[in-house]
């Protein structure tokens, strides 16, 4: 493979995403409501705000569902519900919403890889030019996935400063970042952003346009919707195991999509898709 190839579309379709305004806007949105403003309102609001009987029974079950350890009996031991509350959405509601991050700004590029061509008119002279068919996916690849793990990374890292921030002095010891957080942002986030690019490219060299290509990718989401709501109703809390195993399972995805893909390494299949 020529890497020097690969690099050059890879770098075309990353400096595509600063004219389209419809990709980089959502790309800086989203972690600034995921990881700056939800966070900042919901913990100066647990932190100050009185507690209601419908919060208070959602930080129960979230402990009912904690296993007896180290984890549930510190949160038992802290002075007051507002600590729990503090402690719970940052350890386990916001760290699966944070998959929406990696999952949303993958699919947003990924969607417009071979779509974007069609639309241009740019694909037939990809496909006649002399580079491997493999190139050009790899290349379409990296395009969307370094963008989507740098931002996840970003945004790690504004998500700890902002939580430090809002709880300066509240708790004794740090409360972030702990083993799980670890897992999700280095190990299940950029699995999940190239499951998501993988997806989306074999749906966006399938389709005419690029809301048909985010229509049909935005089913990828549907999981960690699933895993949200798992989380809030105490039926799954994530934990280093569970994480370590989710990633297996998107690992096993990445692999399976791969295969799926494979089947288009040839130009007359992919011609025939643009027309």
């Amino acid at each position: 493979m020529n890497r020097t190839v690969i690099w050059t579309i890879a770098k075309k379709d990353m400096k595509a995403i600063t004219s389209n305004s419809q990709i980089w806007l959502g790309m800086v949105l989203l972690p600034l409501i995921v990881c700056v403003i939800l966070p900042l309102v919901l913990t100066l609001t647990a932190k100050y705000a009185p507690i209601d009987k419908d919060i208070e029974m959602f930080v129960k079950t979230i402990m009912g569902a904690l296993p007896q350890g180290e984890t549930r009996q510190m949160l038992e031991e802290l002075p007051s519900m507002n600590h729990q509350i503090v402690y719970v959405m940052t350890n386990y509601m916001l760290g699966s919403l944070f998959l929406l991050i990696p999952c949303l700004n993958a699919m947003m590029v990924a969607a417009n890889s071979f779509v974007g061509e069609k639309e241009r008119r740019t694909l037939e002279s990809l496909l006649f030019a002399p580079i491997r068919i493999k190139e050009l996916f790899i290349g379409k690849v990296l395009s969307a996935f370094i963008p989507a793990v740098l931002i996840s990374f970003v945004s790690f890292l504004l998500f700890g400063i902002v939580i430090t921030l809002a709880t300066i002095g509240m708790f004794e010891s740090r409360i972030f970042p702990n083993a799980n957080w670890l897992l999700l942002v280095f190990w299940v986030a950029p699995l999940v952003a190239l499951l998501t690019i993988l997806i989306n490219v074999l749906i966006s060299a399938r389709v005419q346009s690029f809301q048909a290509a985010q229509q049909l990718g935005s089913t990828v989401v549907i999981p960690i919707i699933a895993l949200v709501v798992a989380q809030a109703t105490g039926l799954l809390l994530l934990n280093p195991v569970i994480l370590f195993i989710i990633g297996v399972v998107l690992l096993v995805g990445n692999i399976f999509v791969l295969n799926k893909i494979a089947k288009y390494n040839n130009r007359n299949t992919l011609f025939e898709k643009q027309m």
